[in-house]
């Protein structure tokens, strides 16, 4: 029983990491375009609405292209494990010593010899289940996708996508002076690249401070360019 539960608090686990990885990389693209079009604009001493306008196209219609490339790319990997576990399946059905030989190699690379390696080779193909999942994960490298992964991963994909792209345009909406707005901005923004940074050495594990830093140069860079093609048009044009 309490290994039972020990398996299910992994499997949890396992998949909060998951949707933790969408919530991280989605808020890092929500932060560096949204901030990078607002730079633009600030760039080129256009009106403050049209950052307004072009933060909140930004968000929702690069945010939902971002959810929808996750929701595609989950679900064919999805399609892609399901194809090929019918193929196992089928082979293991009709070529049954090919594939008892298959799993007696892969055995030996995990170090079995001898009567270990005959014994537990029979032990593997006397549970058809765990032969093919044994034979997807070794021989193939996939590893099967949960039901619900598509849809909740791009969910989760948008809803940082957008939440955090947001808190460089809310300024804008309360402040009236637009230098003033644009600045306030810029540490909005800037503090968010730290904190977003950080939150990735969940998965690189390098130290947070580093991480942060370097999302903030990053970040800042990618706004820094924007805001010089913005002011370097305005300047050719001579608006």
């Amino acid at each position: 029983m309490a290994e039972i539960k020990t398996r299910t608090s992994e499997l949890k686990h396992q998949k909060m990491g998951t949707y933790l990885k969408d919530m991280v990389y989605g808020a890092n693209d929500g932060l560096v375009t949204t901030f990078a079009v607002i730079a633009g604009v600030a760039g080129a001493a256009l009106d403050p609405i049209i950052i307004v306008f072009l933060g909140l196209a930004n968000l929702f219609a690069d945010g939902f292209s971002m959810a929808a490339s996750s929701f595609l790319a989950a679900r064919s990997e999805s399609d892609v494990f399901k194809r090929e576990k019918e193929v196992e399946h089928w082979e293991v059905a009709h070529q049954p010593h090919f594939e008892k030989n298959e799993i007696k190699e892969i055995l030996a690379k995990h170090g079995y010899s001898g009567a270990d390696l005959e014994e537990m080779t029979n032990l593997v193909v006397k549970n058809k289940k765990f032969w093919i999942d044994l034979m997807m994960h070794e021989e193939l490298g996939l590893v099967p996708v949960d039901r619900a992964r598509p849809l909740k991963g791009a969910s989760v994909t948008f809803a940082a996508f957008v939440i955090t792209g947001f808190m460089p345009v809310a300024p804008f909406f309360f402040v009236q002076a637009d230098k003033k707005a644009f600045w306030i901005s810029s540490v909005v923004a800037g503090l968010m690249f730290f904190l977003v940074g950080a939150l990735r050495t969940i998965f690189t594990k390098r130290f947070w401070v580093w991480s942060g830093i370097e999302m903030f140069f990053v970040g800042g860079f990618a706004a820094s360019i924007s805001y010089g093609v913005g002011f370097l048009i305005r300047a050719a044009i001579g608006y």
